[in-house]
């Protein structure tokens, strides 16, 4: 007889189309060896995105907006309906409802950890939030069977902050190599795909552009995205007098922007290991990028600059622009989805489910 099939229920707390949503809909689309795989998340594109991929997603009132109390009772009346023999968690609220929702012993709990800032402050301005978030994950972890971190970056910042003893498997976010690689010419049109926050910089992508206009006047920036910053970052094009070679679009497609340009600038304070910067490496484009995270995980050193040096950084991004064999290639730390999948379903077997 065939083995009986075992449950795997991925639960995130948000249903937007960011990175994390990028993880979790490449391996529905690729699957867990052995397993049955179910994305639980609230109603939105993720599970639009997963559905389109072949998976099997149900929608959960597990969101931001969803009171602490009621958002345990919806996670623990679709585990109770589901009887999944994992519970794999995607994001701080999803861990913490987890660990509040789900039985003793059954079923098992798995965490994904796919960012922690540098700074600690970064996302809790205060040093009394900082602690006391950092003491809810360190209890949280006590109730986990397994720990996955995506970088080697993100391990260390676990055990730094959390001061957690769990055993802690590192699994590389997967990228598919393109089986015909794109052409590339050298060239100078620019591109920043990441949201228009502080942590991801952004002024100092326009800063270093400024530097390289100076040299090479047909140099072009493309600034993708949304946020909160988006204005003030416009008022700063025009006041470093940049604005007639720099466009604003919002949201775009990366594959098509990235086929359409030369190089990504990315000197964020604060990254994981970051699907634009696989993506980019993958496709042939140049990179200059921070020294944060993960980024060296997937970086030579000569893409590498510091946030504090607008001057080196710009002299990065030239030679990237310019020199076809100074471009990065994806080491082979860097797993195709299916080897992160597969990776994946080896930490379920050590569990022993």
């Amino acid at each position: 007889m065939p083995p009986t099939p075992r449950t795997a229920l991925w639960v995130a707390p948000v249903s937007n189309l960011a990175g994390v949503a990028r993880h979790i809909i490449d391996t529905a689309r690729v699957g867990v060896p052995g397993w049955d795989l179910v994305v639980a998340a609230p109603r939105g594109p993720l599970l639009d995105e997963v559905n389109a991929a072949g998976g099997v997603a149900v929608a959960v009132d597990i969101g931001g907006g969803v009171s602490t109390p009621t958002a345990i009772r919806n996670l623990r009346t679709l585990v109770r309906r589901l009887r999944p023999e994992i519970v794999h968690t995607h994001l701080a609220r999803a861990d913490i409802l987890a660990a509040l929702a789900a039985p003793e012993r059954r079923p098992r709990l798995v965490s994904t950890e796919h960012h922690i800032s540098p700074d600690r402050y970064m996302f809790h301005p205060t040093r009394a939030r900082a602690v006391a978030m950092e003491t809810v994950h360190r209890l949280r972890l006590t109730r986990f069977d397994s720990l996955i971190a995506v970088s080697a970056s993100t391990e260390r910042d676990m055990r730094r902050y959390w001061r957690t003893r769990r055993p802690i498997t590192v699994i590389r976010n997967g990228v598919d190599r393109p089986a015909d690689p794109p052409q590339r010419d050298p060239g100078l049109r620019f591109l920043s795909l990441s949201r228009l926050s502080a942590e991801k910089n952004v002024d100092m992508t326009l800063r270093v552009f400024a530097l390289v206009l100076a040299q090479h006047p047909a140099a072009t920036l493309t600034v993708a995205g949304s946020g909160d910053e988006a204005d003030s970052l416009q008022r700063l094009a025009g006041e470093l007098g940049i604005d007639d070679s720099v466009t604003f679009p919002g949201f775009i497609d990366a594959p098509a922007a990235m086929a359409q340009h030369d190089v990504i600038l990315q000197p964020s304070q604060s990254d994981n290991l970051s699907y634009t910067l696989l993506d980019a490496v993958a496709q042939g484009m140049g990179v200059a990028a921070s020294p944060i995270g993960g980024n060296p995980e997937i970086l030579p050193d000569r893409c590498i600059g510091s946030v504090d040096d607008d001057g080196a950084f710009a002299a990065i991004a030239i030679e990237q622009a310019l020199d076809l064999n100074a471009r990065p290639v994806l080491p082979d730390t860097i797993p195709t989805v299916r080897q992160m999948t597969e990776q994946i379903a080896a930490v379920y077997e050590q569990m022993g489910v």
